[in-house]
């Protein structure tokens, strides 16, 4: 492969090097998220800020621990996992935001996924379609048990996930309408707890790169919940889902120690 660094020993795209990162990352969407997340660290320094990829690292529980903006979507989150990785990284949680779906799933709830339907093109690159996007067992139990911990409303289960944002909040103006209204259908009898844009991206990467990844999201609001009149306000506190993989980190920090 070609060394588009031109042997700065760094990573093309996030711009960190292995002593940079440590062996647990956290993984938001938002690039302005690190920061809030790099607050709970002890000792938060920021290594890089290039592109949609923000890196803050520090410790927890005297273990090197960072966190990595991924952007939007599959595309630029496959490109993190794998730089990230490049640099020695080994368990990684995604700390995001979602819609629910489920008419159970209420605003302010946090959604642990144990996988995630592939309606993304990313994933398809690394496996073919027949494969599961799962996560991982060890990182998934410690997010329960963190939730429990911390009393926090919470559902395991699958996450659908999609590169069109749009194609979710108005698939009737899309030429391709009637597969997308059909496939929400079967995905909400199916019982899918909400929907997001790159854990099925990112749990099919990890499982190729041998490393562990978990996912987390808090629930913005319900599409469904409204359609029949239901209670919906919206939610914005992503501090909700953070505090709850910062105490699984630190009994994964725990279980390997």
């Amino acid at each position: 492969m070609i060394d588009y660094t031109e042997g700065s020993g760094k990573q093309y795209h996030i711009q960190t090097k292995p002593s940079d990162i440590g062996e647990y990352v956290l993984l938001p969407g938002d690039p302005k998220r690190c920061s809030i997340i790099a607050q709970y660290f002890d000792d938060p320094v920021l290594v890089a800020d290039s592109r949609e990829f923000v890196t803050y690292t520090g410790t927890l529980n005297g273990t090197k621990v960072s966190v990595t903006s991924t952007g939007i979507g599959g595309a630029s989150a496959s490109i993190a996992m794998e730089e990230l990785v490049a640099c020695g990284a080994k368990t990684f949680i995604r700390v995001g935001t979602c819609g629910g779906m489920d008419i159970n799933v209420k605003s302010g709830d946090v959604i642990i996924a144990n996988g995630a339907i592939r309606q993304e093109g990313t994933s398809k690159e690394y496996a073919p379609v027949e494969y599961p996007a799962v996560s991982d067992f060890e990182v998934t139990s410690a997010l329960v048990h963190a939730a429990k911990k911390l009393k926090q409303s919470y559902h395991v289960g699958v996450v659908h996930c999609k590169d069109a944002f749009y194609g979710q909040h108005k698939p009737e103006d899309l030429p391709n309408h009637d597969q997308l209204l059909q496939k929400w259908d079967a995905w909400n009898r199916l019982g899918c707890k909400g929907s997001e844009m790159e854990s099925s991206t990112l749990f099919v990467v990890a499982n190729y790169l041998k490393v562990r990844c978990g996912s987390i999201c808090l629930v913005i609001a319900n599409q469904e919940r409204e359609k029949k009149g239901l209670p919906n306000p919206q939610v914005h506190d992503v501090n909700i889902p953070i505090k709850v993989a910062i105490e699984a980190i630190k009994e994964l920090i725990e279980q390997e120690k």
